[in-house]
């Protein structure tokens, strides 16, 4: 791939799902979305068609085998550095012990953009709660620092 991406044209991306439904397995800006279907609704709208198809997956509550979230990460997104930057897509692991579950896009080192279930899709505080839980982060291919 050799086309840039802006930091910010993933914030600015990742701000137009607020207020779009939680829907599991679903990935459509004012339709419905999860938290991995937010990330990759952002990658068609940045970059284009997904890398791979996404098997049928769990929901957040329920535990499946593995750190199946985290291996796609590595393999489809750019491990990114220790501190949050605009534009970073964070991975969660909610509960100790569990695999890690949950994604959402950072929009500066204080805010993300993230679906929950039963929610919207909203933009909320990056706390100290969030910040405990996130394990990895991790850039679209082609991101750019500025």
């Amino acid at each position: 791939m050799d086309h840039r991406i802006s930091r910010w044209a993933v914030v600015e991306e990742a701000l137009n799902w607020v207020g779009t439904p939680y829907r599991h397995q679903s990935s459509l800006r004012d339709v419905g979305t999860d938290c991995l279907g937010l990330v990759r609704g952002v990658y068609r709208e940045i970059i284009g068609p997904e890398p791979v198809e996404v098997p049928a997956y769990f929901p957040q509550a329920e535990y499946g085998e593995g750190e199946l979230l985290w291996s796609a990460s590595m393999l489809n997104l750019v491990p990114a550095g220790r501190h949050v930057e605009a534009g970073n897509i964070l991975l969660f692991r909610m509960r100790p012990g569990q695999p890690a579950r949950h994604l959402a896009i950072s929009i500066s080192d204080a805010e993300m953009v993230h679906a929950a279930h039963g929610r919207r899709v909203a933009r909320i505080n990056f706390h100290s709660w969030w910040r405990r839980h996130c394990v990895a982060r991790f850039d679209f291919p082609g991101v750019e620092n500025e």
